[in-house]
């Protein structure tokens, strides 16, 4: 299969989501065990200054949907991040994925050239399309996807390398 915008970003959004489930079945199942409330984990953060784990999931599903919408035309759905519990965080996961399915490779092609510019209070910066995914939201998903796994591992959770690099068969 050859490398395009699509097999960069959609397959690789879906399988981060897919690893988040995974990391809240063994939080959750760590907390029934530990007898740790939920709500331990999904107000967690690494410092004061940084967001909790309900936050880095919304940070997640937003810079990817985000993302499809600077480089497609297709209309992006919007979430308030109005999550309290983990039901809510799946469903977030869960709506996030399902607008992914409506993604066809036809949506992203030619959007390597696109030209995608983020305004920041001290900063404008404009990318090609393909360095925009590549530079920009590539590491920012796997920032939020890390934080999110480094909360629970923090917090106790017995999860591992394999919880967070799933579905390689």
């Amino acid at each position: 299969m050859p490398l395009t915008m699509y097999t960069l970003s959609i397959p690789v959004f879906a399988r981060g989501f897919y690893a988040l489930g995974g990391l809240l079945d063994k939080a959750e199942a760590f907390a029934v065990e530990s007898g740790t409330p939920l709500d331990d984990f999904f107000n967690a953060r690494l410092a004061p200054d940084m967001l909790p784990l309900s936050g880095q999931i919304q940070r997640a599903s937003d810079t990817s949907k985000n993302a499809i919408a600077r480089l497609t035309t297709l209309e992006v759905p919007r979430f308030p991040d109005d999550e309290q519990s983990f039901a809510d965080l799946r469903k977030r996961i869960a709506k996030t994925v399902a607008f992914f399915d409506t993604v066809t490779p036809e949506h992203l092609e030619g959007s390597e050239k696109r030209e995608v510019t983020l305004s920041f209070p001290n900063l404008k910066v404009t990318f090609s399309g393909d360095d925009y995914l590549l530079k920009f939201v590539l590491p920012n998903f796997y920032f939020h996807l890390t934080t999110a796994y480094d909360i629970l591992r923090h917090r106790g959770v017995p999860i591992g390398k394999t919880d967070y690099i799933v579905g390689l068969d």
